[in-house]
Parts: structure tokens; C-alpha cells; sequence
């Protein structure tokens, strides 16, 4: 059979949480069809390069495995049986029940439920004008970036930094607790290109020898949980061998001549014993960025999802204060642009509606929110109805044996609108079928560079998938809602949004395709003053005040060290569960998204564990073996992988699996603990610690 004939290029932006949100040129091809796509040349970001991935989207969006109509469950809970109903039939069902269940418990019953499946800023974030018009409960987001933002805030004081480009003027690149090989592989675009023209030094700092470390001129390997060890330390040798820019750190941080004091016994040794690295590797990681002016640090997420994340970001943001890297182009330290761009989200989100009383439940604590724990309910009333949209609860968040207890409640009604049937959609009552990116319109700003994207519908979405928008919209006009933001259209939302934040017109982005956001030099590199009101870069830190848009402090907070230091809060290793396991990102998955592509599929496997060949041999397990992993939150057979570049005593699973990958359908995260993290809450998905065994 002959391919669809090529028809012409459209223009839109990845959706999906790298956190890239890369420019894309589309194949479009007759009969509604695309083909390949392609990062965008002229984009100077992304560069022409997109990961493989999104590149076979075609398979994606053409799977013959997608959600088209809607559905009603017929049997028991997970039974499998469905049948189709209408489209207004469903809609009505789900605002008969939410109104059912407000007369009864009042509208914090009710759980708006959304995340990051879309960055779209229309598609995801519309619920919010649902959930605040009813004064319904509160999403806080904490699964992804919480600590990580905190600990950059706790320093800089906003989230912002050099900018991202600069990557390739620099001398050398510490990309740091993020495979961007396979997660944000424009970062990689832009080291490699300082490699090649400027013989930049790549360094990559991590727990396993991943892609990313094998392209690293120095890679450090370390125990997961003691990042901020290794950046003491290395502080500890920049004061020590006259690296320190004093009259930097006079000029623009708060407490220099105390943090040189508290690391004073912070030396290579002591954090080589806490890191499992050798302390020469430490020496010669402080050498190279304290002689090397144009040192750009990369931080990413994973060395932040421990029990002490925030305290890990902060100590290794610390590192080119301390070097005064921040006064070079090509140096100082980016983590997301998040403070940037400056958008008013009023319409979109209904934050006019906004009641500040109305309750938060935390998205890490789902687990606790939906099995009644009084403390994860804030004191209110339980959860008995739920709409979702753009996430997967019942694969992604912790503790997923409570998880699926509490999806499994007879008194809970979910309805849950998507493009696959997943892990929570076989949990649904009403499955309603979704779009996918390219057939709706959406705007995306990105958090790893610096321009907002408008992504245009370029092909019509199969039989009956609607937008997330019209969703929204439908069930506000059977609640009886009446504010604007529900009869505009997704364009009309984004040339609002765009007007009243003073970036121009929908018509202008079209024209331009994008907008450069990125702040100055001076600005970005913090030249002017750091986001604290006393403009310093803050060394120590009162964890409970750090401006993080928070909705109370939990976890154990008060132990939080505040100087740059390592904290042992983590769920370190005991007699009884001799390994640390970290839930690491796949590269032909994102989170769990692309686990049903074929491709994808194809080139992952089947779901593994990682395990250094000398702790294989005393557990007498081979290569390829069933083996069992648990803790005191359940257990999961999973097949062992022999692989030396770890340290001993970790063991890796890499990619969100369908729990029906796994030989008794329990997925990785029934291992993951849903306890609140300080000092504002988070998923340390890399912080378990389990036993290993023949199964």
C-alpha cells in the first residue's frame, strides 16, 4: 500500500513535559494523516532536533488503540465492561453526581483532578475556572517540581536564570540529577555544540551511568540522596584553594564568611564516605569549575525527588555563587524559566473566582486523599467525585496499592477524559475520549528555555474525541455557570491572555510563531540583584518562609539544615532493606506517556531491575531472573538487569510501566512512599528503600 501523499509543513510545539515543549514542524499528509515530525531549524532552542519519541508521533495519534466514544462501566470496578453511550448522556451524568455529591458533603467533595499529560495553558489549566466557579476542592501539584523549585527559590529567589542558550558559550557544562539524553535532549544540542567549537568539558553528576553519563568527559556516579554532600564539598575546596570570588560573594550574597566557616570540616573525605565517590573525583570536579570562569550548571529534577530534594538543589545552586560564574555569559546556573513570562491566567483559570479558604489536597498524597486519612483531607470532608484530566494517578503517584484502594471505593464516582484507556481510566465510571495535540489549539511557554509557542489544530481529531476545553465548558453550562471564560474559545482565551500580559495579539504569535521572553543579561544572570528583597543570593536559609506559592509547610521541616549541608532525612538503606531504589524516566517513555506506542514498547523491553552483578551473585540471582522487590508498601516482580555502572547497594527501575506489564500487576510506584516531603510536600519517587530477592 502507498504512503498518504505529502500535502505541506504545519507549525505547532510539543506538548508534553520534558520540559522542552520543543518548536515543530508537522508533516501533513492527505486523508487528516502526519508524518514525521521534526524539530523546528529556525527555532534557536530546539534547534531541528526533537527526540525520537515525538518524531514517530504519527504512531501515537494514529493508534489504533485510541479512545473515540464515550463510555459508561457496566460491571464491577476494573471490571473491563463498558458500553458506549452519548456524548450529552455522559456529560450530564457526571454533573448529576457531582451535584449529588455536593447536597451531601458539601463541594469540597468534589476533586478536579488534572497534571502535565498537556502543557498547553488552555487544555490543562481550564479545569481551575471549573473548580473555583464551584468552590470545589483544590489541586496542589507536587509530583514533579515542588522541591526542586524550593530549594532554587531558597537561593535565587525566583525561579529564572541564565539563559539557556548560553550553554554553548560556555567552558564547560555540569549537567546535573537529569538525563537530558533522554529527557531534555536540546540541552545536550547546546553542550555538545560548546563541546565541538569551544572544548567545553561536559560533566554529568548522577546515580547510574545512564546515556547521559556515557557522553560526559567526567562523570560522577553517586549514591542517590547525597548530591548535597558532593556540593558541600566542593565548596569546601573553592574556599580552600582560593577559588572563592570574594569580592562577588561580598557584593551579592548574604553570609560568605559563615559558609566558609560551616564547611570548614566538609572536606572531599567526608563527603567521599557519604557519596560512595572517591574524594580525587571530588578534588577534581572542584578544580575544574573553580578555574573555569564560563561554567554553566544545568540542574535538573531527579536530585530532587529525595525526602532532603530541596536542601540538594540548594547546595549545588550555591556552588556558582560561591565561584561567581553568574558574572559570564556562559556561566551561572539554570534550572526553569518558570518566573519569566510574566502571563495573566485570570480567564483561563477563573482566578477571579478564587476563594483562598476553599481546601488544597496534595496530588503526592493521593493515596492518603482517597483512603480517608483525616490529615490528607485538611480536616474536610472526603472525596466522592472526581473528573480527571492529563494524568494517570493510578500508575504514576505513590503508594499504589492505597491508591487502588481508594479508586476502587464503591462511594466514589471518577469520570475520566483521555486518549487511551490507562491505568485510571479502567478505574473510571464515565470514560469520556480525548484529543491529542495537534487537533486542538493551545499555547505553550517552556520551562527549560525561554519562548512562548502557539500550537494551532492542524488535523481533525477520530469520531468523537473532544477537547478538554469542551469538556469543561459542557459540564459548567449543567452546573448553571455563567462566568465568560466558559462560552470563549480556546483562540479567544489565548489573545485575551496574551493582550492583558501585554505580549500582543494571537494574530501577532501566529506571524512570528514564537515569543523571545528571555530576560536581559544583567537581569538573568542576576547582575542587578537576586529576586530576595535584599537582592542577595541567600546562603542560609528559614525553610518555613521560602515564597513558594505553598499551601502550608509539612514534613519535618524544622530539621532542615540552613546552610548548604547534607541532611540524612532520606529513606536510607537498613539491615532489613539493604538497597535504595530510584524510579528513573525512561527514554522511549515520558512519565506515562508513550507506554502504549509499539515503538516505544518495542525498543524498552519490558520492565526491569537494575542490579550491580556483585549484589546479584550474593542474592544467587542471575541475568534475566523473576525477582522480587518490596517494602513494608508492597511488593513487585520484576526481571533483573546485570549492570556495573552502579554503585553497590542501588538498584534501578527505569519508565512508568502499565501496571498489566508486570507479571502480577503491581507497578514500580507500590514502592513509592506518599509521606509528606519537606518543607512543602513532593514524591521522593528516587528515595525507597526496599529488600531484593530470588523470586
Amino acid at each position: 500500500m502507498n504512503a498518504p501523499a505529502f500535502s505541506r509543513i504545519g507549525h505547532s510545539a510539543c506538548p508534553h513535559d520534558c520540559p522542552s515543549t520543543c518548536a515543530l514542524d508537522v508533516e501533513l499528509l492527505a486523508g487528516n494523516k502526519i508524518g514525521r515530525i521534526r524539530g523546528a531549524k529556525d527555532n534557536d532552542y530546539t534547534s531541528g532536533v526533537i527526540c525520537a519519541k515525538v518524531a514517530r508521533y504519527a504512531e501515537r495519534i494514529h493508534n489504533p488503540n485510541r479512545l473515540t466514544q464515550p463510555l459508561r462501566r457496566k460491571g464491577q470496578k476494573g471490571s473491563g465492561e463498558w458500553q458506549v453511550v452519548d456524548w450529552e448522556d455522559a456529560l450530564d451524568e457526571i454533573a448529576e453526581a457531582f451535584v449529588k455529591a455536593e447536597a451531601r458533603l458539601g463541594a469540597e467533595t468534589v476533586w478536579p483532578y488534572y497534571y502535565a499529560g498537556t502543557m498547553g495553558l488552555v487544555q490543562r489549566d481550564g479545569i481551575n475556572r471549573l473548580r473555583h466557579a464551584k468552590r470545589y476542592s483544590g489541586f496542589y501539584g507536587t509530583i514533579c517540581t515542588n522541591m526542586a523549585s524550593t530549594g532554587f527559590i531558597a537561593g535565587a529567589g525566583k525561579i529564572a536564570g541564565s539563559d539557556p542558550r548560553e550553554m554553548a558559550k560556555s567552558d564547560c557544562i555540569v549537567i546535573w540529577g537529569t538525563n537530558a539524553v533522554a529527557t531534555q535532549v536540546n540541552v545536550m544540542t547546546h553542550a555538545i555544540k560548546a563541546r565541538k567549537e569551544r572544548g567545553a568539558k561536559i560533566v554529568a553528576i548522577d546515580i547510574y551511568q545512564n546515556e547521559t553519563m556515557k557522553q560526559a568527559d567526567l562523570a560522577l556516579c553517586l549514591k542517590p540522596g547525597t548530591d548535597a554532600a558532593l556540593a558541600c564539598a566542593v565548596m569546601h575546596v573553592l574556599f580552600r584553594d582560593g577559588h572563592a570570588d570574594r569580592a562577588y560573594l561580598a557584593r551579592y550574597t548574604d553570609e560568605p564568611q559563615a559558609l566558609e566557616a560551616h564547611l570548614a570540616g566538609r572536606t572531599p573525605e567526608w563527603a567521599a564516605a557519604i557519596t560512595g565517590l572517591e574524594a580525587a573525583e571530588i578534588e577534581a570536579f572542584a578544580r575544574l569549575v573553580g578555574t573555569t570562569k564560563r561554567t554553566f550548571f544545568r540542574l535538573g529534577y531527579g536530585f530532587s525527588r529525595q525526602r532532603n530534594g530541596a536542601v540538594a538543589m540548594h547546595a549545588a545552586l550555591s556552588i556558582p555563587a560561591v565561584t561567581g560564574a553568574w558574572q559570564y555569559e556562559g556561566g551561572g546556573a539554570f534550572h526553569s524559566n518558570s518566573s519569566i513570562y510574566h502571563l495573566d491566567r485570570t480567564a483561563i483559570e477563573g482566578l477571579d473566582l478564587l476563594d483562598p479558604n476553599v481546601r488544597q489536597l496534595d496530588q503526592s498524597r493521593t493515596a492518603s486523599v482517597l483512603t480517608n486519612d483525616p490529615d490528607a483531607l485538611a480536616g474536610g470532608p472526603p472525596v466522592t467525585a472526581m473528573i480527571i484530566q492529563n494524568t494517570n494517578p493510578v500508575t504514576v503517584c505513590p503508594d499504589q496499592t492505597l491508591v487502588k484502594q481508594g479508586f476502587a471505593r464503591p462511594d466514589l464516582f471518577v469520570a475520566v477524559h483521555e486518549q487511551i484507556m490507562t491505568d485510571t481510566a479502567k478505574m473510571a465510571d464515565i470514560v469520556l475520549p480525548a484529543t491529542m495535540f495537534l487537533e486542538h489549539d493551545d499555547i505553550y511557554k517552556g520551562g527549560g528555555h525561554q519562548y512562548i509557542i502557539f500550537g494551532p489544530k492542524l488535523v481533525d481529531p477520530p469520531a468523537e474525541c473532544r477537547t478538554n476545553h469542551q469538556v469543561i465548558a459542557g459540564l459548567a453550562r449543567r452546573l448553571g455557570l455563567e462566568q465568560p471564560g466558559f462560552a470563549m474559545t480556546e483562540r479567544e482565551h489565548i489573545d485575551l491572555m496574551l493582550q492583558r500580559s501585554g505580549w500582543g495579539t494571537l494574530a501577532d504569535l501566529e506571524e512570528k510563531r514564537w515569543i523571545d521572553c528571555q530576560s536581559d543579561f544583567e537581569t538573568a544572570h542576576f547582575l542587578n540583584g537576586f529576586g530576595h528583597a535584599d537582592g542577595k543570593y541567600h546562603f542560609r536559609v528559614d525553610w518555613a518562609s521560602v515564597d513558594n506559592e505553598n499551601y502550608g509547610v509539612v514534613g519535618p521541616h524544622a530539621d532542615m539544615p540552613t546552610l548548604p549541608d547534607h541532611w540524612g532525612s532520606i529513606e536510607a538503606a537498613d539491615e532489613a532493606h539493604p538497597f535504595r531504589l530510584a524510579t528513573s524516566p525512561a527514554r522511549q517513555f515520558l512519565n506515562s506517556t508513550f507506554n502504549e506506542t509499539p515503538s516505544s514498547i518495542g525498543r524498552e523491553g519490558r520492565p526491569e531491575l537494575m542490579i550491580h552483578p556483585d549484589d546479584a551473585a550474593g542474592l544467587g540471582i542471575a541475568a534475566e531472573d523473576l525477582v522480587t522487590v518490596g517494602n513494608r508498601r508492597g511488593e513487585v516482580k520484576v526481571h533483573a538487569r546485570l549492570f556495573e555502572g552502579l554503585k553497590r547497594g542501588v538498584v534501578i527501575s527505569e519508565g512508568l510501566w502499565p501496571n498489566s506489564a508486570f507479571v502480577d500487576g503491581k507497578g514500580i510506584n507500590t514502592l513509592t512512599g506518599a509521606d509528606p516531603v519537606a518543607p512543602f510536600g513532593g514524591a521522593a519517587v528516587h528515595d525507597i528503600k526496599v529488600w531484593v530477592r530470588a523470586a
